[in-house]
């Protein structure tokens, strides 16, 4: 289906801002442009690798949103989020679905989170370092769902589960990816040693997206998604709740009360400034509360009492 594409000009220093604006207000997918460069290059176009920002001094984002999106509306709710940024050479156009896709197939490359973890597209071949029986590696379609990997709030909680599997409390156990999306984390987790995995998202695309990718990466029968009123109330030693940090908030009983005693949590999706009330609000179930950084965005974890 056709999608409204948003395009707006910034300098390097201003591109964070931008880029929150645009996925606070729904962007379905945010992509950096060199506006100095030949705007008919596709390979202009780049998602900089986690940890890295881009070397540009002016940017053009392009942004995704549903075709039946109101321009001026969406102009309004970003000038309502952030006054100080400069919306007039705001530019829209619709396009093709396969436009997008196709840029997504030729960016999205191979990445590495911890020591062992490997996110690879499903039209690339291993990386040598890859290609070992020690690598975890998920082979995810970067066309499903939110979470390739390359956001910052994913790559945060790859690297935090790469971590628990090397101290050996990912062996065996049961988790919970709450907010899955595409299912990334919980494949992670899985494909880690994780003994089975639960999803859970509010999004039956997402539910599709995660039994679907799943299927691909050989774990079909070890990992269940569910919508969160159909989810089976249970304890885990392992969640992962990477979702926005006003969810966190509205559900911190719900995921406190799904995590085991000892058990282990981490929360993602928190942009730099709110972790002190979401670190106050958890307080009352865990201990050794630990704040980790990627660019604007954080993890929390804890250990359950």
């Amino acid at each position: 289906m056709p999608y409204l594409e948003l395009s707006v000009q910034c300098n390097e220093s201003e591109q964070p801002r931008y880029e929150r604006a645009l996925e606070d207000v729904g962007a379905l997918s945010v992509t950096l442009l060199d506006a100095d460069a030949d705007t008919g290059n596709e390979h202009a176009i780049l998602e900089p690798g986690v940890g890295q920002t881009p070397l540009w001094n002016s940017l053009t984002l392009t942004a995704l949103f549903p075709e039946e999106t109101d321009a001026l509306a969406l102009l309004a709710a970003l000038d309502a989020f952030d006054p100080g940024l400069d919306w007039l050479q705001t530019s829209f156009r619709k396009i093709e679905d396969q436009d997008w896709e196709r840029v997504w197939l030729d960016q999205f490359q191979p990445m590495r989170f911890g020591k062992r973890t490997w996110i690879v597209p499903w039209n690339q071949a291993l990386p040598a370092a890859a290609d070992t029986p020690e690598a975890a590696v998920i082979r995810l379609d970067p066309g499903l769902a939110f979470g390739s990997g390359t956001h910052p709030t994913t790559a945060l909680c790859l690297r935090w589960l790469d971590g628990l599997a090397g101290q050996g409390r990912l062996e065996g156990v049961r988790m919970l990816d709450f907010g899955c999306g595409s299912g990334i984390l919980a494949l992670a987790a899985l494909k880690l040693g994780a003994a089975s995995a639960v999803g859970v998202d509010n999004d039956p695309q997402a539910l599709l997206a995660t039994q679907d990718n799943a299927v691909r990466n050989d774990v079909g029968e070890r990992l269940q998604a569910y919508l969160p009123a159909a989810e089976p109330v249970a304890r885990y030693p392992v969640v992962v709740a990477n979702i926005l940090a006003s969810a966190l908030d509205a559900l911190a009983q719900t995921l406190a009360a799904r995590v085991a005693p000892g058990g282990r949590i981490a929360l993602s999706g928190i942009l730099q400034g709110q972790e002190q009330a979401l670190m106050d609000r958890y307080t009352s179930w865990f201990d050794f509360l630990n704040i980790e950084t990627g660019d604007d965005w954080m993890r929390i974890d804890g250990v359950r009492r």
